[in-house]
């Protein structure tokens, strides 16, 4: 697990890279690790003991020596809990490492129990006070994360029930993502007499044999039907969970506590949201009616929804090559962002290899900023997954440029945390198109490329309103495994349009979707991501002079600023109804060219 052992694909591939974890750790047997543990726990009791009851009559030099102190705490018990969750990642059906992962969380709850008190202090100082003790150059410092924390104070409970809260989270919320984590990690799918994971049945509704992609829709129907009844129970009490702790914080909606933690607001959201609802016809209805009369059809099977082209060579992109595309077109655009980019390939950052057990998906975990992130991908070829390497390596840059904010200040609210991301692929996207002149496969690459906007802005948008509605109708009571897939043909059939076939076995697909179970409400920022990235872009092309240094300032920021200071250099700004129209407008422009 922490050796560079690159896996030899036996094929096209070439070697794909496993992460390097000794940088955190040796093992989950490493002494360290305990001695990490005890140190976190003697310092947190120092901590508790120093100035729990002494915030108020602190000086401002005073408080930004205790929230220095808080900071460090919250590095250390990250590098922990980072290498826990790496470890899990990349195999959630071994028992053993299953058992590590609990452990430590339980072990970290139980240690950040003790400075639960800080922040549930700082939310009682008076306005005044604080803005007294904020005069002090060092307190100022932090005063971006004092306006994150304070925030919340109207949706504070009592300190008794905030740690009761904290104390369960391990055996409440965080037992019941474990279950599904590892519900569906141990799930196979039976494919053509094999039995496959759910990524890699996931990966055959892109391959280029028809009746593959059907079978596997089908085999990932059946798969998911026998576990109905758990995944149901799973969204159930997750959304239960939410009520009940939304109803005691007094937060008016769902949707309200994401809001809040993205630093953005409910209008905003509530524009992007309406503005993406009303591009339907003339985005995902239109695209996918021409993609049908490209198979020579009327109307696509939902198997066929993400299909090649029928004249896609549909070649296989070996690992080196894509780590070549993906920093020439980062390198392009900034030497820098390359630079950064490449110490992940060369340090063993990135985990690029299929194997059973290991999480689907891809992610870049920041881990903490003393350290450094790592990339996990399921790589297989395809040009979507070069994609979804620049995605990621986005992601994994941003964090390295946001890191000396510190461990308080470097997380970015999510929706601006997607930017990079969706910059990063946008660039890979581009460099690409202007690299092949052969008409033919620049309508491949356009057509990807949309359809990859369609998955990020359209259907994220509809996961968003599939989520207001489960959550809003659970607040009257449980809801039937058959009520949620109602919920979901219909948000599904109103997002993609009449040009999509939908049968019964497409009901329960929404019960793989990891954001529903992790983290409600998240999938917003991938749609607000795309659109801010389709109008940074827009200003890049307009007016590249500068624009580089000024784009790698706003990842340097880290969490210090908001969405509307982070934008206004580029004279950008999210509260605009025109904003989220101008991203739009970018790939209803792509989908024109196609047509």
């Amino acid at each position: 697990m922490n050796d560079l052992a690159p896996v030899e694909t036996g094929n096209e591939l070439g070697s794909l890279p496993q992460w390097n974890l000794s940088d955190l750790y040796e093992s989950p047997t490493a002494p360290t690790i305990d001695s990490d543990l005890a140190k976190a726990a003697g310092d947190s009791k120092a901590f508790r003991s120093r100035w729990e009851g002494r915030l108020a009559a602190a000086s401002g030099e005073e408080l930004a020596t205790a929230v220095r102190g808080y900071e460090a705490l919250q590095d250390l018990l990250g590098r922990v809990g980072g290498y826990a969750q790496l470890v899990y990642a990349g195999n959630m059906t071994d028992p053993e490492i299953a058992r590590f992962y609990q452990i430590i969380q339980e072990r970290i709850t139980d240690i950040a129990a003790d400075t639960l008190f800080f922040t549930l202090e700082i939310n009682r100082l008076g306005d005044g006070d604080l803005q007294a003790k904020l005069l002090t150059p060092g307190l100022a410092h932090f005063g971006p994360w004092l306006d994150v924390v304070r925030a919340f104070r109207p949706h504070q409970l009592s300190d008794e029930a905030e740690r009761l809260l904290h104390d369960k989270s391990v055996v409440g919320r965080a037992a019941w993502n474990r279950l599904f984590d590892e519900t569906l990690a141990a799930q196979r799918f039976r494919f053509e007499g094999n039995e496959l994971t759910v990524d890699a049945t996931l990966n055959l509704l892109a391959d280029r044999d028809a009746a593959k992609r059907k079978a596997a829709a089908k085999a990932l129907s059946s798969g998911l039907r026998e576990r109905a009844a758990t995944f149901g129970l799973i969204t159930n009490t997750l959304a239960k969970d939410k009520e009940i702790e939304d109803r005691w914080r007094s937060f008016p909606r769902p949707v309200s506590s994401r809001n809040l933690a993205n630093q953005v607001e409910d209008k905003v959201v509530d524009a992007l949201t309406t503005a993406v609802e009303a591009a339907f016809p003339r985005l995902s209805h239109r695209y996918y009616k021409i993609k049908a009369s490209w198979f020579g059809q009327d109307h696509l099977d939902y198997w066929d929804r993400n299909a090649p082209l029928p004249d896609d060579s549909d070649r296989k992109i070996g690992w080196d090559k894509a780590r070549g595309i993906v920093l020439d077109a980062y390198g392009a655009f900034s030497p820098e962002l390359a630079k950064i980019g490449r110490r992940f390939f060369d340090k063993g950052w990135i985990d690029a290899a299929t194997r059973p057990g290991k999480s689907p998906g891809a992610f870049a975990h920041p881990v903490t900023p003393s350290a450094h992130p790592y990339i996990l991908l399921n790589y297989y070829g395809r040009t979507r997954d070069v994609m979804t390497l620049a995605h990621e390596l986005g992601h994994g840059v941003h964090q390295v440029l946001a890191a000396p904010q510190g461990a308080l200040m470097a997380d970015t609210p999510l929706t601006l945390a997607e930017t990079a991301s969706v910059f990063g692929e946008m660039l890979t996207f581009r460099a690409l198109l202007e690299s092949d002149k052969d008409p033919k496969r620049r309508r491949i690459l356009i057509a990807g490329k949309v359809e990859d906007m369609l998955n990020t802005v359209v259907r994220q948008i509809a996961f968003h309103e599939f989520e207001t509605r489960l959550h809003d109708e659970r607040r009257q009571g449980e809801l039937t495994v058959e009520r949620i897939s109602e919920i979901w043909m219909e948000t599904q059939r109103r997002s993609l349009g009449p040009a999509l076939n939908f049968d019964d076995d497409y009901r329960i697909f929404w019960s793989y979707i990891p954001h529903f179970v992790h983290s409600p409400f998240y999938v917003y920022a991938y749609a607000f991501g795309d659109c801010l990235v389709n109008s940074l872009y827009a200003a890049y092309q307009s007016a590249p002079r500068g624009f580089a240094a000024k784009y790698l300032d706003m990842l340097a920021a880290g969490g210090s600023l908001r969405h509307k200071e982070l934008l206004a250099p580029f004279g950008l700004d999210a509260a605009e109804p025109a904003f989220w129209e101008r991203g739009l407008k970018m790939i209803e422009g792509l989908i024109d060219q196609l047509e």
